[in-house]
């Protein structure tokens, strides 16, 4: 067969970049085409995505790669979920979406409960409770910028905004939807009584749409003399990690996988939503996969404590690499202090170095004192988190996870990889690092019937190297240290 060609467009919280995929039948090879930094803007004391800067790197990128001889046919966006721009009447957006760290959503969680139960919101979406989700950004305006959401016609989220702007189509992508915490799984839609419940206005709610599907082509206007206007603009999964999922190349179904990036997603996939009073205890989350399944998974503060703690020391005039601070962190002595990742104290800190050392020395712990001490408790406590959520997991979903899978950027990270086989007891395959690329990818060569859901995981180990970490045979302190996370969680 000829070769097929793909456009991915791929948007990460602290960069994005444009890949060419190309597929002979047989493998998948990808390209880069651009990569750029994305960069959130504070104007005014408001934290926004500069949406019109990441517009512009995504046509430069397709311009790019359309004016080569042999163009892609198809295009595939995805991108972090929850945040979302409002178009008005005139088709126009109305300010550049709001970042999902902006302070904006503080209290916004209470403001929902007071006017619906907890568990109502709970057991109708199936989504963990934090505050950067949709439905509370949405319950800001609704209290603080009435006439902006009175204005409103169409809600979009990131990447169904992009493609409003290159096709003039406004539909909302299943996988990404069901992150708003307004989507109901048991109704596959969104949910009415919630949103009428909150007095949103129902007209911004756009039809929800599956992934694979072809929802129109780039318009004329938008390179102006290329050949992008034959290119079909298809629904992939939409939120990168459901993209990235789609690309785990397990060889059963009995699986933990961690998509490693600044954030950790830890879970794994069912058929249906695991929507009970264990998940809702222990906050898990039911979003929609690429293939109409459900990844039953839980947020973990990633790789972004790590990119703080580089800022902090960047800023002392100490200019280390994520290398350098991964082999200082090996050299450190093992487990001396843990920290609960997702604490409150570390969403956003000025100085994460400074909130790391208070937390220890307020929980009666050694205080990490060089970059090594402090790179390496990041990454134990990561790994120990880790293993509490796949923990958790099989007792919510009653199923033995035999092996942990790692996608995303985090694969690069061998120190890390290892410490999470070592702390979960569990194998660990390590790769592909760009899953969301060819979970996007893939999901367009379905749509043009070029291949089949259940080849992806074939495909993708034909196509892509991945490497083993066995977890080692002294597990005491290991097991000691995971005491200790578990007394901070409470547990």
């Amino acid at each position: 067969m000829s070769r097929w060609r793909g456009f991915a467009v791929d948007l990460g919280a602290s960069n994005g970049r444009t890949v060419l995929g190309e597929y002979d039948g047989t493998k998948l090879t990808l390209s880069e085409v651009s990569r750029f930094s994305n960069v959130p803007v504070n104007l005014g004391g408001i934290l926004y995505w500069n949406f019109l800067g990441l517009y512009h790197e995504v046509v430069a990128g397709l311009s790019k790669s359309s004016s080569q001889s042999k163009p892609p046919v198809t295009l595939g966006i995805d991108s972090w979920a929850v945040d979302f721009g409002l178009l008005d009447a005139n088709g126009d957006l109305m300010q550049n979406p709001r970042h999902y760290r902006d302070h904006h959503n503080d209290g916004m969680m209470q403001e929902v409960f007071a006017r619906i139960p907890v568990e109502n919101v709970y057991d109708r979406t199936g989504i963990q409770l934090i505050q950067i989700n949709t439905i509370y950004q949405l319950m800001f305006l609704r209290l603080h910028r009435v006439q902006m959401l009175e204005q409103a016609r169409h809600l979009l989220l990131f990447p169904d905004l992009i493609n409003y702007f290159l096709t003039g189509v406004k539909v909302s992508e299943f996988t990404n939807v069901t992150t708003t915490q307004l989507f109901n799984p048991s109704l596959g839609t969104w949910d009415q009584d919630l949103i009428s419940k909150l007095n949103f206005p129902q007209r911004i709610f756009t039809p929800v749409v599956s992934p694979f599907q072809v929802i129109g082509t780039i318009r004329e206007e938008v390179i102006s003399g290329g050949k992008t206007e034959k290119i079909s603009v298809v629904t992939v999964g939409e939120h990168d990690t459901a993209s990235a999922v789609f690309a785990v190349p397990h060889e059963s179904d009995d699986y933990a996988y961690i998509s490693s990036g600044t954030w950790s997603l830890v879970g794994t996939m069912s058929k249906k939503p695991v929507i009970t009073e264990s998940a809702r205890k222990y906050n898990f989350t039911n979003e929609g996969g690429v293939a109409g399944d459900y990844r039953v998974l839980k947020n973990v503060m990633g790789l972004w404590l790590l990119q703080e703690v580089k800022r902090k020391f960047d800023q002392a005039g100490q200019a280390f690499s994520y290398s350098d601070l991964t082999g200082l962190a090996a050299k450190a002595k093992p487990l001396q202090c843990v920290i609960d990742p997702d604490a409150p104290d570390f969403l956003a800190p000025e100085n994460m170095v400074e909130v790391i050392q208070t937390y220890c020395l307020r929980t009666g712990q050694t205080r990490p004192s060089d970059p090594g001490e402090i790179s390496r408790a990041i990454f134990e406590s990561l790994a120990l988190k880790y293993r509490f959520v796949i923990e958790k997991l099989e007792e919510v979903t009653g199923r033995s996870l035999e092996v942990v899978h790692i996608v995303g950027g985090g694969v690069h990270n061998e120190l890390l990889c290892q410490m999470t086989a070592d702390a979960t007891h569990k194998p660990v395959v390590a790769g592909p690092a760009e899953a969301t690329v060819i979970g996007n990818i893939c999901a367009q060569l379905i749509a043009v019937q070029e291949l089949t859901a259940t080849e992806v995981p074939v495909l993708v180990r034909n196509s892509f190297e991945t490497k083993v970490y066995t977890p080692r045979k002294d597990r005491s302190a290991w097991d000691q240290a995971y005491l200790k996370l578990t007394s901070l969680l409470g547990d």
